[in-house]
């Protein structure tokens, strides 16, 4: 079994198929050594799938919860306060994506994980595929699955440019974190965002002195991409009070900012012979949802249980696609409905 992606979804399927007793390639384009990254929720489906892998007890030891949900006028005063057992729900853990990544690769059982190369191109050879690598190598294997997320060069390679499965809600969103033990005392535990026409920014203490941060803005239909993410939220954000202007001073590298449209992708088939895709790669409900992590564990969960019945490959992989969608499906529709009313 040859994975392209060692993201969530990626290292779940692993995580599945080792203990079916399959030989796992898993490659990753990124370098090791991804940052903590921003905040993300095992719940619903998700949560049973960690349960499940018998995962929750050292998730938990990571997990945390934000004393309270603190929203700011544009000036930076206090317009309200949740407290943390308003907003909380039951089968939540809520935990840093660094984290929960870190704790699935780290449950694996070995198996072949490579970092800095990923699939480049696809060769059919009938009762397996040919995958050439970025770094000229060449992995056959009998099921290919493409886990590289929102951008998947394996779904591209099936069914062509995401232009035709992109649907964006009109948001661009950013996420980076960074360490000050000063502006983590202020934020006092508790999750702050201030809010202004058509823009939304935030940040909230993780642990020890670590600060992630959250920015959201409209935008008009196909807005690209800036090519410096730093210049784009001072410039849109820069006006803000409490204490953005110093979360802005703080932003790194453009390399180390998560920047990208909000979006969901939609195709009508998420696998092609012996390729299948799971995660963001074919079912991206956008962070709207806060369903993405959880149904990523899910899809690979499904998966990994229909791979283990009895059936043809190509059986099983219409069977995880035939289970899992109409929940996809309804997690966007509930996404969109909320992109409607969030950020006015």
């Amino acid at each position: 079994m040859l994975i392209n992606g060692a993201g969530i979804a990626g290292l779940a399927l692993a995580w599945w198929l080792e203990r079916d007793g399959h030989d796992v390639v898993l490659l990753e384009r990124a370098e090791p050594g991804r940052a903590a990254g921003y905040l993300v929720d095992c719940q619903g489906d998700g949560y049973d799938a960690v349960d499940r892998m018998g995962l929750l007890p050292r998730l938990r030891r990571h997990a945390f919860t934000l004393s309270a949900l603190v929203y700011h006028d544009p000036g930076g005063a206090v317009r309200e306060v949740l407290p943390s057992d308003e907003v909380a729900a039951e089968r939540l853990i809520s935990l840093m994506r660094g984290d929960l990544e870190g704790a699935l690769r780290d449950d694996l059982r070995g198996g072949d994980l490579r970092f800095g190369v990923g699939v480049d191109r696809l060769d059919d050879e009938g009762d397996r595929l040919a995958a050439v690598l970025t770094d000229g190598g060449v992995e056959r294997a009998d099921l290919l699955v493409g886990a590289d997320g929102f951008r998947s060069r394996v779904r591209g390679l099936l069914f062509g440019p995401a232009r035709h499965c992109v649907r964006e809600l009109g948001f661009h969103a950013a996420a980076y974190s960074f360490t000050d033990a000063g502006i983590a005392r202020r934020m006092d535990g508790a999750m702050h965002l201030v809010d202004a026409p058509g823009l939304q920014a935030g940040g909230y203490p993780v642990t020890g002195d670590d600060v992630s941060t959250l920015f959201i803005h409209r935008v008009p239909p196909a807005t690209p991409r800036p090519e410096d993410p730093r210049r784009e939220l001072r410039t849109r954000y820069g006006h803000l009070g409490w204490l953005v202007p110093e979360l802005l001073d703080r932003c790194p590298p453009p390399a180390a900012v998560h920047y990208d449209a909000v979006a969901q992708i939609e195709l009508p088939a998420w696998h092609r012979g012996r390729a299948v895709l799971v995660g963001d790669a074919c079912q991206a409900m956008s962070l709207l949802s806060g369903q993405g992590a959880g149904m990523a564990l899910a899809g690979a969960a499904a998966l990994a249980d229909e791979l283990r019945r009895d059936v043809p490959v190509g059986t099983a992989l219409a069977r995880y696609e035939r289970r899992l969608r109409p929940r996809v499906r309804e997690l966007q529709a509930e996404a969109r409905a909320t992109a409607e009313e969030f950020v006015p």
